[in-house]
């Protein structure tokens, strides 16, 4: 094969494929063995392997991104109209959709008001720490360095998002990792770590944040990370009383609050960005996955003029600007297909969408508890849900991960993808993961919920 592709050449694709790719997440030994799967076409929320099998995609492109379905002439033309026009030029420069999607984008976000182009989420959270830290020098002396994060969050794949990685065994074997970052407790209440409840729960997960920060030294803290709702970690939403203490607790101690939506933003909640559920108001929001649905490479780092500002005081200190530089932050494509991405959401009331039938599939995940015993516990906000597999409700001991994937496997087997927390927490890895795309339909999910239903039943019972 050269490289050149016929509709006949699929058997050529897939051993192209096997020999020379080296896929994310995946142990390739079996590969010696087995053909790896090849995505052939998607239309809505369905795709197409290279056997022509047809899949639902519960997990809109394997990790939730393609909030909008597939197939999506609008966003390919935009983007080939513009790439035409101009492809790229450095981020020093403006472009015109870089210029209009920032001000369609802050109109969905009030108080914030810059927007930094970069082109993968992890970069995005990366920009942000390093603002973190030009802030501690420019503003006192070096010293509020520190960054916390949360037990359980992600925020990315470099060493420095790893350094701020709540994930174990994502971590494990890529350290030494950068000093000065800090971790405080999770707030997953149904593994609770305080014999409370509710609102009190909530806000007794936010004050162990306020201890943290009182044993490091508020002096030196910075700023904080979390995500508003967790998702690699087990898709945890937040429990009530839990973002009022926590925005309280920053704005006491002058700590930045930096709020990492790579997953939860553009809709996949129901609201713009997942902080608009509770009421945040953020200095930096990060954010990738979902801003155009995968079909251009984008994402932002967006903070308020109040962090602007620190970056231009004094225009002859060659230091006194943030001296960074995104290169693929430059291409045009990101910015022309986020905006027609946003105007579909609008065009069809996707968010109106995605509360309504997140509101449905948590009630029939729900059902799914009346029916296997396995199931611990069902959470989640919009189409962005878990359910998490205990061997016993009581002890709540998790199920072992073999049986975790073998549902997963049951379910692809059935035509229908979903995922699974994935090297997350040693022993840990025990719940299933829903996003289906914004537009998906009561039908849509009857179909995800009765393909899980049916694997636990083989899996387990």
């Amino acid at each position: 094969m050269d490289g050149t592709f016929q509709d006949n050449d699929i058997d050529k694709v897939v051993a192209a494929d096997r020999a020379h790719v080296w896929h994310h997440l995946s142990q390739h030994k079996p590969y010696e063995s087995t053909d790896p799967r090849v995505i052939v076409e998607g239309k809505g929320m369905r795709v197409w392997d290279q056997h022509g099998k047809e899949h639902l995609d519960a997990v809109s492109g394997g990790v939730w991104t393609v909030n909008v379905g597939y197939g999506r002439e609008e966003i390919a033309n935009a983007v080939r109209d513009q790439l035409i026009k101009l492809n790229y030029f450095a981020g020093s420069a403006g472009s015109i959709p870089g210029a209009m999607f920032s001000e369609k984008l802050l109109s969905k976000m009030p108080g914030l008001s810059r927007v930094y182009y970069c082109n993968s989420g992890s970069e995005a959270n990366e920009k942000a720490f390093k603002m973190v830290r030009q802030i501690a020098h420019k503003r006192h002396g070096g010293r509020k360095h520190k960054i916390l994060y949360r037990e359980r969050d992600y925020h990315g794949t470099t060493i420095g998002c790893l350094s701020a990685g709540g994930q174990d065994e994502r971590n494990a074997q890529y350290g030494p990792f950068a000093p000065g970052f800090v971790s405080v407790p999770h707030c997953l209440e149904y593994r609770a770590q305080w014999d409370l409840a509710g609102e009190d729960y909530g806000r007794a997960a936010a004050d162990a944040i306020e201890e943290v920060i009182l044993a490091e030294g508020p002096d030196t803290v910075g700023a904080l990370c979390l995500e508003p709702v967790t998702a690699g970690g087990g898709v945890i939403p937040p429990p009530p009383g839990y973002w009022p203490r926590v925005q309280e607790i920053c704005r006491k101690y002058d700590i930045l609050l930096h709020i990492d939506e790579v997953v939860c933003g553009v809709g996949r909640t129901g609201t713009w960005f997942g902080y608009q559920q509770y009421g945040v108001e953020p200095d930096f929001v990060t954010m990738a996955k979902g801003v155009a649905s995968g079909y251009a490479a984008i994402a932002c780092c967006v903070t308020t003029e109040a962090v602007f500002d620190m970056f231009k005081e004094d225009a002859d200190d060659p230091l006194d600007y943030f001296r960074d530089i995104s290169t693929f932050g430059g291409c045009t494509a990101g910015p022309a297909a986020a905006l027609e991405n946003m105007a579909i959401i609008e065009r069809e009331s996707l968010l109106e969408n995605c509360t309504a039938m997140g509101d449905y599939m948590l009630d029939r995940l729900g059902g799914l508890m009346d029916r296997h015993k396995v199931v611990g516990d069902v959470r989640g906000k919009g189409l962005f849900l878990g359910a998490e597999l205990v061997t016993d409700r009581g002890s709540k001991d998790p199920v072992p991960e073999a049986q975790v994937k073998a549902v997963v496997a049951d379910c692809m087997a059935q035509g229908v993808i979903i995922g699974a927390t994935n090297r997350s927490l040693p022993g840990f890895n025990n719940t299933l993961t829903f996003s289906p795309a914004l537009i998906a339909t009561r039908h849509d999910i009857d179909r995800i919920v009765d393909a899980v239903d049916g694997a636990l039943g083989r899996v387990f019972d």
